[in-house]
Parts: C-alpha cells; sequence; structure tokens
C-alpha cells in the first residue's frame, strides 16, 4: 500500500485542481452505446473466427477492421451461395433474425425494383471468384425497400482454393 500512497496523493491533488469533477450522466450512455456495439462487434469476430477455422480460410484478419471500426454487417455463403452465418445486426437492417435466413440464397432480398444490371454485374463478379462493391435495392422482410451497400469477397482456403464468399454490407442513403 506504501507504493501507491504518493500516486494517490498526487492523483487526488490533481483532480482537485480540475474544474470538472465529476461526468455528466449523458456521457455515460454514450460511451454504453459504443460499448455495446464494441461487446457486438468481438462476438460477431468470435463467431467468424469459427467458420474461418473449420473451413480453413487462408487469412481471417481481414474482417475485423470492417466489424469494429466500420460497423459492418456480416453475411457469409457457401459456395452455393447459401448463407452459412449472419451478423446479429442484419435485424436492425431488413427485419430479417440471422436464424431466418440461414440456408437461404441472398438473392431473397431482391425483388421486382432491384435493378437487374447490378445483381448481374453481382453474379458475374460472383462467377469469375472475384471482389465487387455494390450498391443495390433490397427489400425489407416487411416489404419496404432499402439500399444496401456490399463489399464481396471470395474467401479461399490455405490450398487457394475458394471455400466461402464474405459480404459486408451496410444500409446508405
Amino acid at each position: 500500500m506504501k507504493e501507491t500512497k504518493e500516486y494517490d496523493i498526487a492523483a487526488r491533488n490533481f483532480y482537485a485542481k480540475q474544474e470538472l469533477n465529476s461526468l455528466p450522466l449523458s456521457s455515460w450512455d454514450l460511451f454504453s452505446s459504443k460499448f455495446d456495439a464494441l461487446c457486438k462487434g468481438f462476438d460477431e469476430i468470435k463467431h467468424l473466427r469459427a467458420i474461418a477455422i473449420a473451413e480453413k480460410w487462408a487469412d481471417y484478419s481481414f474482417f475485423e477492421k470492417e466489424i469494429l471500426e466500420n460497423e459492418h454487417i456480416v453475411v457469409v455463403t457457401d459456395t452455393e451461395l447459401n448463407i452459412v452465418h449472419a451478423s446479429d445486426g442484419i435485424f436492425e437492417m431488413n427485419g430479417y433474425h440471422p436464424e431466418e435466413i440461414v440456408g437461404k440464397k441472398p438473392k431473397m432480398f431482391q425483388g421486382e425494383k432491384t435493378c437487374k444490371k447490378t445483381a448481374l454485374d453481382i453474379r458475374n463478379a460472383i462467377k469469375e471468384q472475384k471482389p465487387f462493391e455494390a450498391i443495390v435495392l433490397n427489400y425489407r422482410k416487411d416489404g419496404s425497400t432499402y439500399n444496401c451497400w456490399i463489399k464481396g469477397l471470395p474467401v479461399k482456403d490455405s490450398k487457394g482454393k475458394v471455400v466461402n464468399f464474405i459480404a459486408f454490407e451496410r444500409e446508405v442513403a
């Protein structure tokens, strides 16, 4: 205790000289919402690492920034484009819970007003196993539309074979 006594005295003297001696209650709310998003991001990373290990992804460091810094929704499909994972945050974007869409194809979000050319461009990029970025008009569970920015990437195993596709998504105006 003697070791920290000097520190405690110095800290008390420093904070006593400060004009603001406490934090406004609203600052806790701001911190809490960011903290909650960070915790969800870490949970998402944990889930994706499990998929990456199971599928033997060659690299799985690329998604951390997309999740933690950009707070993107993540959708992972197998090579047949069946959804194998979706972030919990997808519900806020389109009204579907992840368990409702696992096993289905992302095409389920498209509809009559979805641009056919954009959908074809995405399909071609996937067919050619190339990364793509696009904004597509998608449909929510309730039938309303939203613009969805998608950054899609093929994911390869350690032998260079594509084993999954991953999409980072967010709603845009």
